[in-house]
């Protein structure tokens, strides 16, 4: 989320470069983009497509409501320990240890043990996986679940553990790689779900069960799967959850500031404070699918919610979106010239 650093000096050739990739395959792409309540372009809006992490924003959200009425303490203490039996190192990109370094650099980590509302914190700022899986047992998985329906979110499917259901992909049974695919690809939505919650409940409750985890056996082919069966939904019901985060009017006051703490902590940034009431976000990548939600209320009372999701990448594609992504945002909060010829 680093847009107010392009400001300076916007890049329109990058963020053209950006925009012709999306025209130059939209049966991988799609985009809603709403400026004050109003549509300013849309491509397969309702086309469902892997979240990745911007799944998180449901858990942000849940996190905050239960917090706003003491169902649970944000500034309670959780043991380091509890987070790390969710953590498989070298599936996150390094994401948990990041976000541990910077803890301790903070001086947050106590006693091995830190606060709720910094767990949520690097769920959204680091995407660590832990964390997420952590979250949603505590909050309670049904309750994260239901909230598409309180947000009337109709085209969402299941959520469920991410970590947990890679172990799906450990060979069950020492089947070859091959049988193996075909027999998760036989899989319902509510099997599926059904193992990833089976093997939560191991890593919950024998904290040696990750050991068995063979990070060598995840090859790009089982990792596109995986990808593919990750919780789905598309940019128009997105940028409809960001309006209720953008409005601030659908939850109550205590929750929004919550939401704020975890969702919105650009603004902790002079650069951001100077440009916006409130600007936040989730994105997220998988190796073959990149998502990206960011909505904002400026100074002047613009308000502006933009999803832009992505599937079926090769890898270089995806490297290459994640530098462009930033100055097609900027280009399309600061350029007016530039969002008018968003047109598919």
């Amino acid at each position: 989320m680093a847009c107010v650093d392009t400001l300076a000096q916007l890049q329109p050739v990058v963020a053209d470069s950006f925009f012709n990739f999306i025209k130059a395959n939209k049966s991988r792409s799609s985009v809603y983009i709403s400026k004050d309540d109003s549509t300013i372009t849309r491509l397969n809006e309702e086309k469902l497509m892997p979240l990745g992490n911007t799944v998180n924003i449901m858990v942000a959200v849940e996190f905050a409501m239960q917090a706003s009425v003491n169902m649970i303490d944000k500034d309670a203490h959780v043991s380091i320990n509890e987070l790390e039996k969710y953590h498989i190192p070298n599936t996150d990109s390094g994401a948990h240890e990041a976000w541990i370094a910077y803890e301790q650099e903070e001086k947050n980590i106590v006693n091995d043990s830190i606060s709720l509302i910094e767990v949520a914190r690097g769920m959204t700022m680091f995407n660590s996986n832990a964390n997420t899986e952590y979250l949603m047992d505590l909050l309670g998985f049904d309750n994260v679940k239901n909230n598409h329906r309180l947000f009337e979110l109709r085209n969402h499917t299941a959520m469920f553990p991410y970590v947990s259901s890679l172990f799906i992909f450990q060979n069950l049974g020492k089947m070859k790689e091959a049988k193996l695919l075909r027999e998760i690809q036989k899989l319902s939505e509510e099997e599926y779900c059904r193992y990833a919650f089976l093997f939560h409940q191991q890593l919950k409750d024998d904290p040696d069960f990750k050991s068995n985890f063979r990070t060598k056996r995840m090859k790009p082919e089982l990792l596109k799967i995986w990808s593919d069966h990750l919780t789905a939904s598309t940019t128009k019901e997105y940028v409809h959850l960001a309006n209720i985060l953008n409005n601030r009017k659908f939850l109550n006051e205590n929750a929004y500031g919550i939401i704020a703490e975890i969702l919105e902590f650009p603004m902790e940034k002079k650069q951001f404070q100077e440009i916006f009431r409130q600007y936040g976000g989730m994105g997220g990548s998988t190796g073959f699918a990149l998502t990206q939600v960011i909505y904002f209320t400026s100074k002047e009372y613009m308000r502006m919610e933009m999803a832009v999701f992505f599937n079926n990448l090769t890898l270089p594609e995806e490297g290459q979106l994640k530098k462009w992504w930033y100055s097609f945002e900027a280009q399309v909060i600061f350029d007016e010239n530039f969002r008018n010829k968003l047109k598919f």
